[in-house]
């Protein structure tokens, strides 16, 4: 009988005990996600005013009579400003903080939204876009590295994943009120006026953006680099236990002494230039497998395909929806499959489906549901593979000291290419045509595919100062030889 009161006992304990470690869990949970919430805003708002121009430049061709090549300029001036963003991004936020910063970024989102609602002409048009380009790259690259130096290891790729989840949720968004502005009233209405509503909608979520950053703490990593460890032990603490945050940061000071020289010119020495060369690498191929191009006019893709403008908008509101849905399977499986096994099977089955989008324009059949279905598979594809984990790898392999430094070299990079694609898509449809414009997109792919499985190495569940580790032991490896 005691024995059996005794095992009871036990159990109670142990029952006791589990609930007060999930209890603990879940407000060391709650913290890390509000936090990684708020930063994904930024990726919202990255999302909305890139795809804001999909819905309007259908418009603006005809308002502005543009030509092919102006046209892809005036969709795709805003890429300049995010390559200017993101190169300065690092640096800044390296002096002033993570969050300062992203709040510059809503700011500038701010004043491009309210230019662009009201240019008296193209130039003035451009300029704002530029402004809006600027507070873009920045977030692009600030958000996820906030949320890498926040997470806890076990859960950090979902944690960074959900910064894309922001940008697809912005997309989405801006579709649905892409859609609304046009339908309230006719086609000539729309050229003259419906797309300056649809710039100047970004003004509110920017105003959110900046009133939610107010809630959230600085990056314990950049508070530890600024030696004011006091602050980071707090935030810590509040993340992962008072245990391990004392851990975690004596291995992030520890991290920081080892490597208080290191600057870019040193991460391009045998072994840590494997790590900028696969961010930039990967950087590329996550847009010049076509994702903008797909994402900025998938109306006039549409259109192409005999659809009137509202339909064609509306199939485009269908692109976001399966968008976001592909993008919380990759937060779902990202820590449990890996990073690597998600971005094989995601490009594998992008390139399939280019394949498909080129041979129904190839062969005129595309008419009827079969490019559509292709575009839809191939934006599944990318949401569960190139599209969130390009952020989640290139905010997780970069040294400490290094990171604001190397991620700016490679969202720069990023955004060049994104600039490249989007500037060259409505140039390569007019000469070479849909089937063949797709069929390059879908040799990329393979590229990319091939690039994945030789060169990018396995990150998940380990901390930041692991994988720097890993990378030094990579170059004592290949300095020994």
């Amino acid at each position: 009988m005691r024995h059996h009161e005794g095992i009871c006992t036990n159990r109670k304990i142990r029952k006791s005990t589990y609930k007060l470690k999930s209890m603990q869990q879940n407000r060391s949970n709650w913290y890390i996600y509000k936090a990684t919430l708020v930063a994904a805003v930024g990726g919202l708002l990255f999302g909305y005013d890139t795809a804001v121009i999909a819905g309007a430049i259908g418009f603006m061709k005809t308002y502005y009579a543009l030509s092919d090549a102006m046209t892809g300029w005036v969709a795709s001036c805003a890429l300049l400003g995010c390559v200017a963003g993101a190169m300065y991004a690092g640096k800044l936020s390296d002096i002033v903080g993570r969050k300062k910063v992203l709040m510059l970024s809503a700011l500038l989102f701010a004043i491009s939204s309210v230019g662009t609602a009201m240019p008296p002409n193209l130039t003035f048009f451009v300029v704002f876009r530029l402004i809006g380009g600027m507070g873009i790259g920045i977030a692009s690259m600030l958000s996820p590295m906030y949320i890498s130096e926040m997470a806890p290891a076990d859960i950090r790729g979902k944690l960074i994943a959900v910064f894309q989840l922001g940008v697809v949720t912005g997309i989405l968004l801006i579709y649905f009120v892409n859609a609304g502005i046009a339908g309230m009233y006719n086609e000539a209405w729309n050229i003259t006026t419906g797309w300056r509503y649809m710039f100047g909608s970004g003004l509110i979520p920017s105003v959110i953006f900046v009133l939610l950053l107010f809630t959230v703490p600085e990056s314990p990593r950049w508070l530890a680099k600024q030696k004011r460890n006091e602050e980071a032990l707090d935030i810590l603490t509040k993340i992962n236990g008072q245990e391990k945050a004392n851990q975690e940061l004596a291995e992030i000071n520890a991290s920081l002494a080892d490597d208080t020289s290191l600057t870019l010119a040193e991460m391009m020495k045998p072994g840590l230039r494997r790590a900028l060369f696969i961010g930039v690498v990967l950087a590329i191929f996550s847009q010049v497998t076509g994702i903008n191009a797909i994402m900025y006019y998938a109306p006039e893709i549409f259109k192409s395909t005999g659809d009137g403008s509202n339909s064609a908008l509306m199939q485009t509101v269908l692109v976001g929806i399966i968008n976001v849905a592909f993008t919380l399977v990759a937060i779902r499986y990202v820590d449990k499959l890996g990073r690597k096994a998600l971005l094989l099977i995601g490009i594998a089955g992008m390139a399939i489906c280019l394949l498909a989008v080129g041979s129904a324009f190839y062969f005129e059949m595309q008419k009827g549901y079969l490019v559509l279905i292709a575009i839809l598979g191939y934006i599944a594809c990318f949401a569960t593979s190139l599209g969130p984990l390009t952020f989640v790898v290139i905010a997780e392999i970069f040294p400490t000291k290094a990171r604001g430094t190397a991620m700016s070299v490679a969202v720069f990079v990023l955004w060049s290419a994104v600039f490249l694609v989007s500037q060259t898509f409505p140039i390569l449809m007019g000469s070479i045509g849909n089937a063949f414009t797709f069929w390059i997109y879908m040799l990329m792919a393979i590229g990319a595919f091939l690039f994945v499985w030789k060169m990018v190495p396995e990150t998940k569940e380990k901390t930041l100062e692991e994988i720097q580790d890993f990378w030094k032991a990579h170059e004592a490896s290949v300095n020994n030889k």
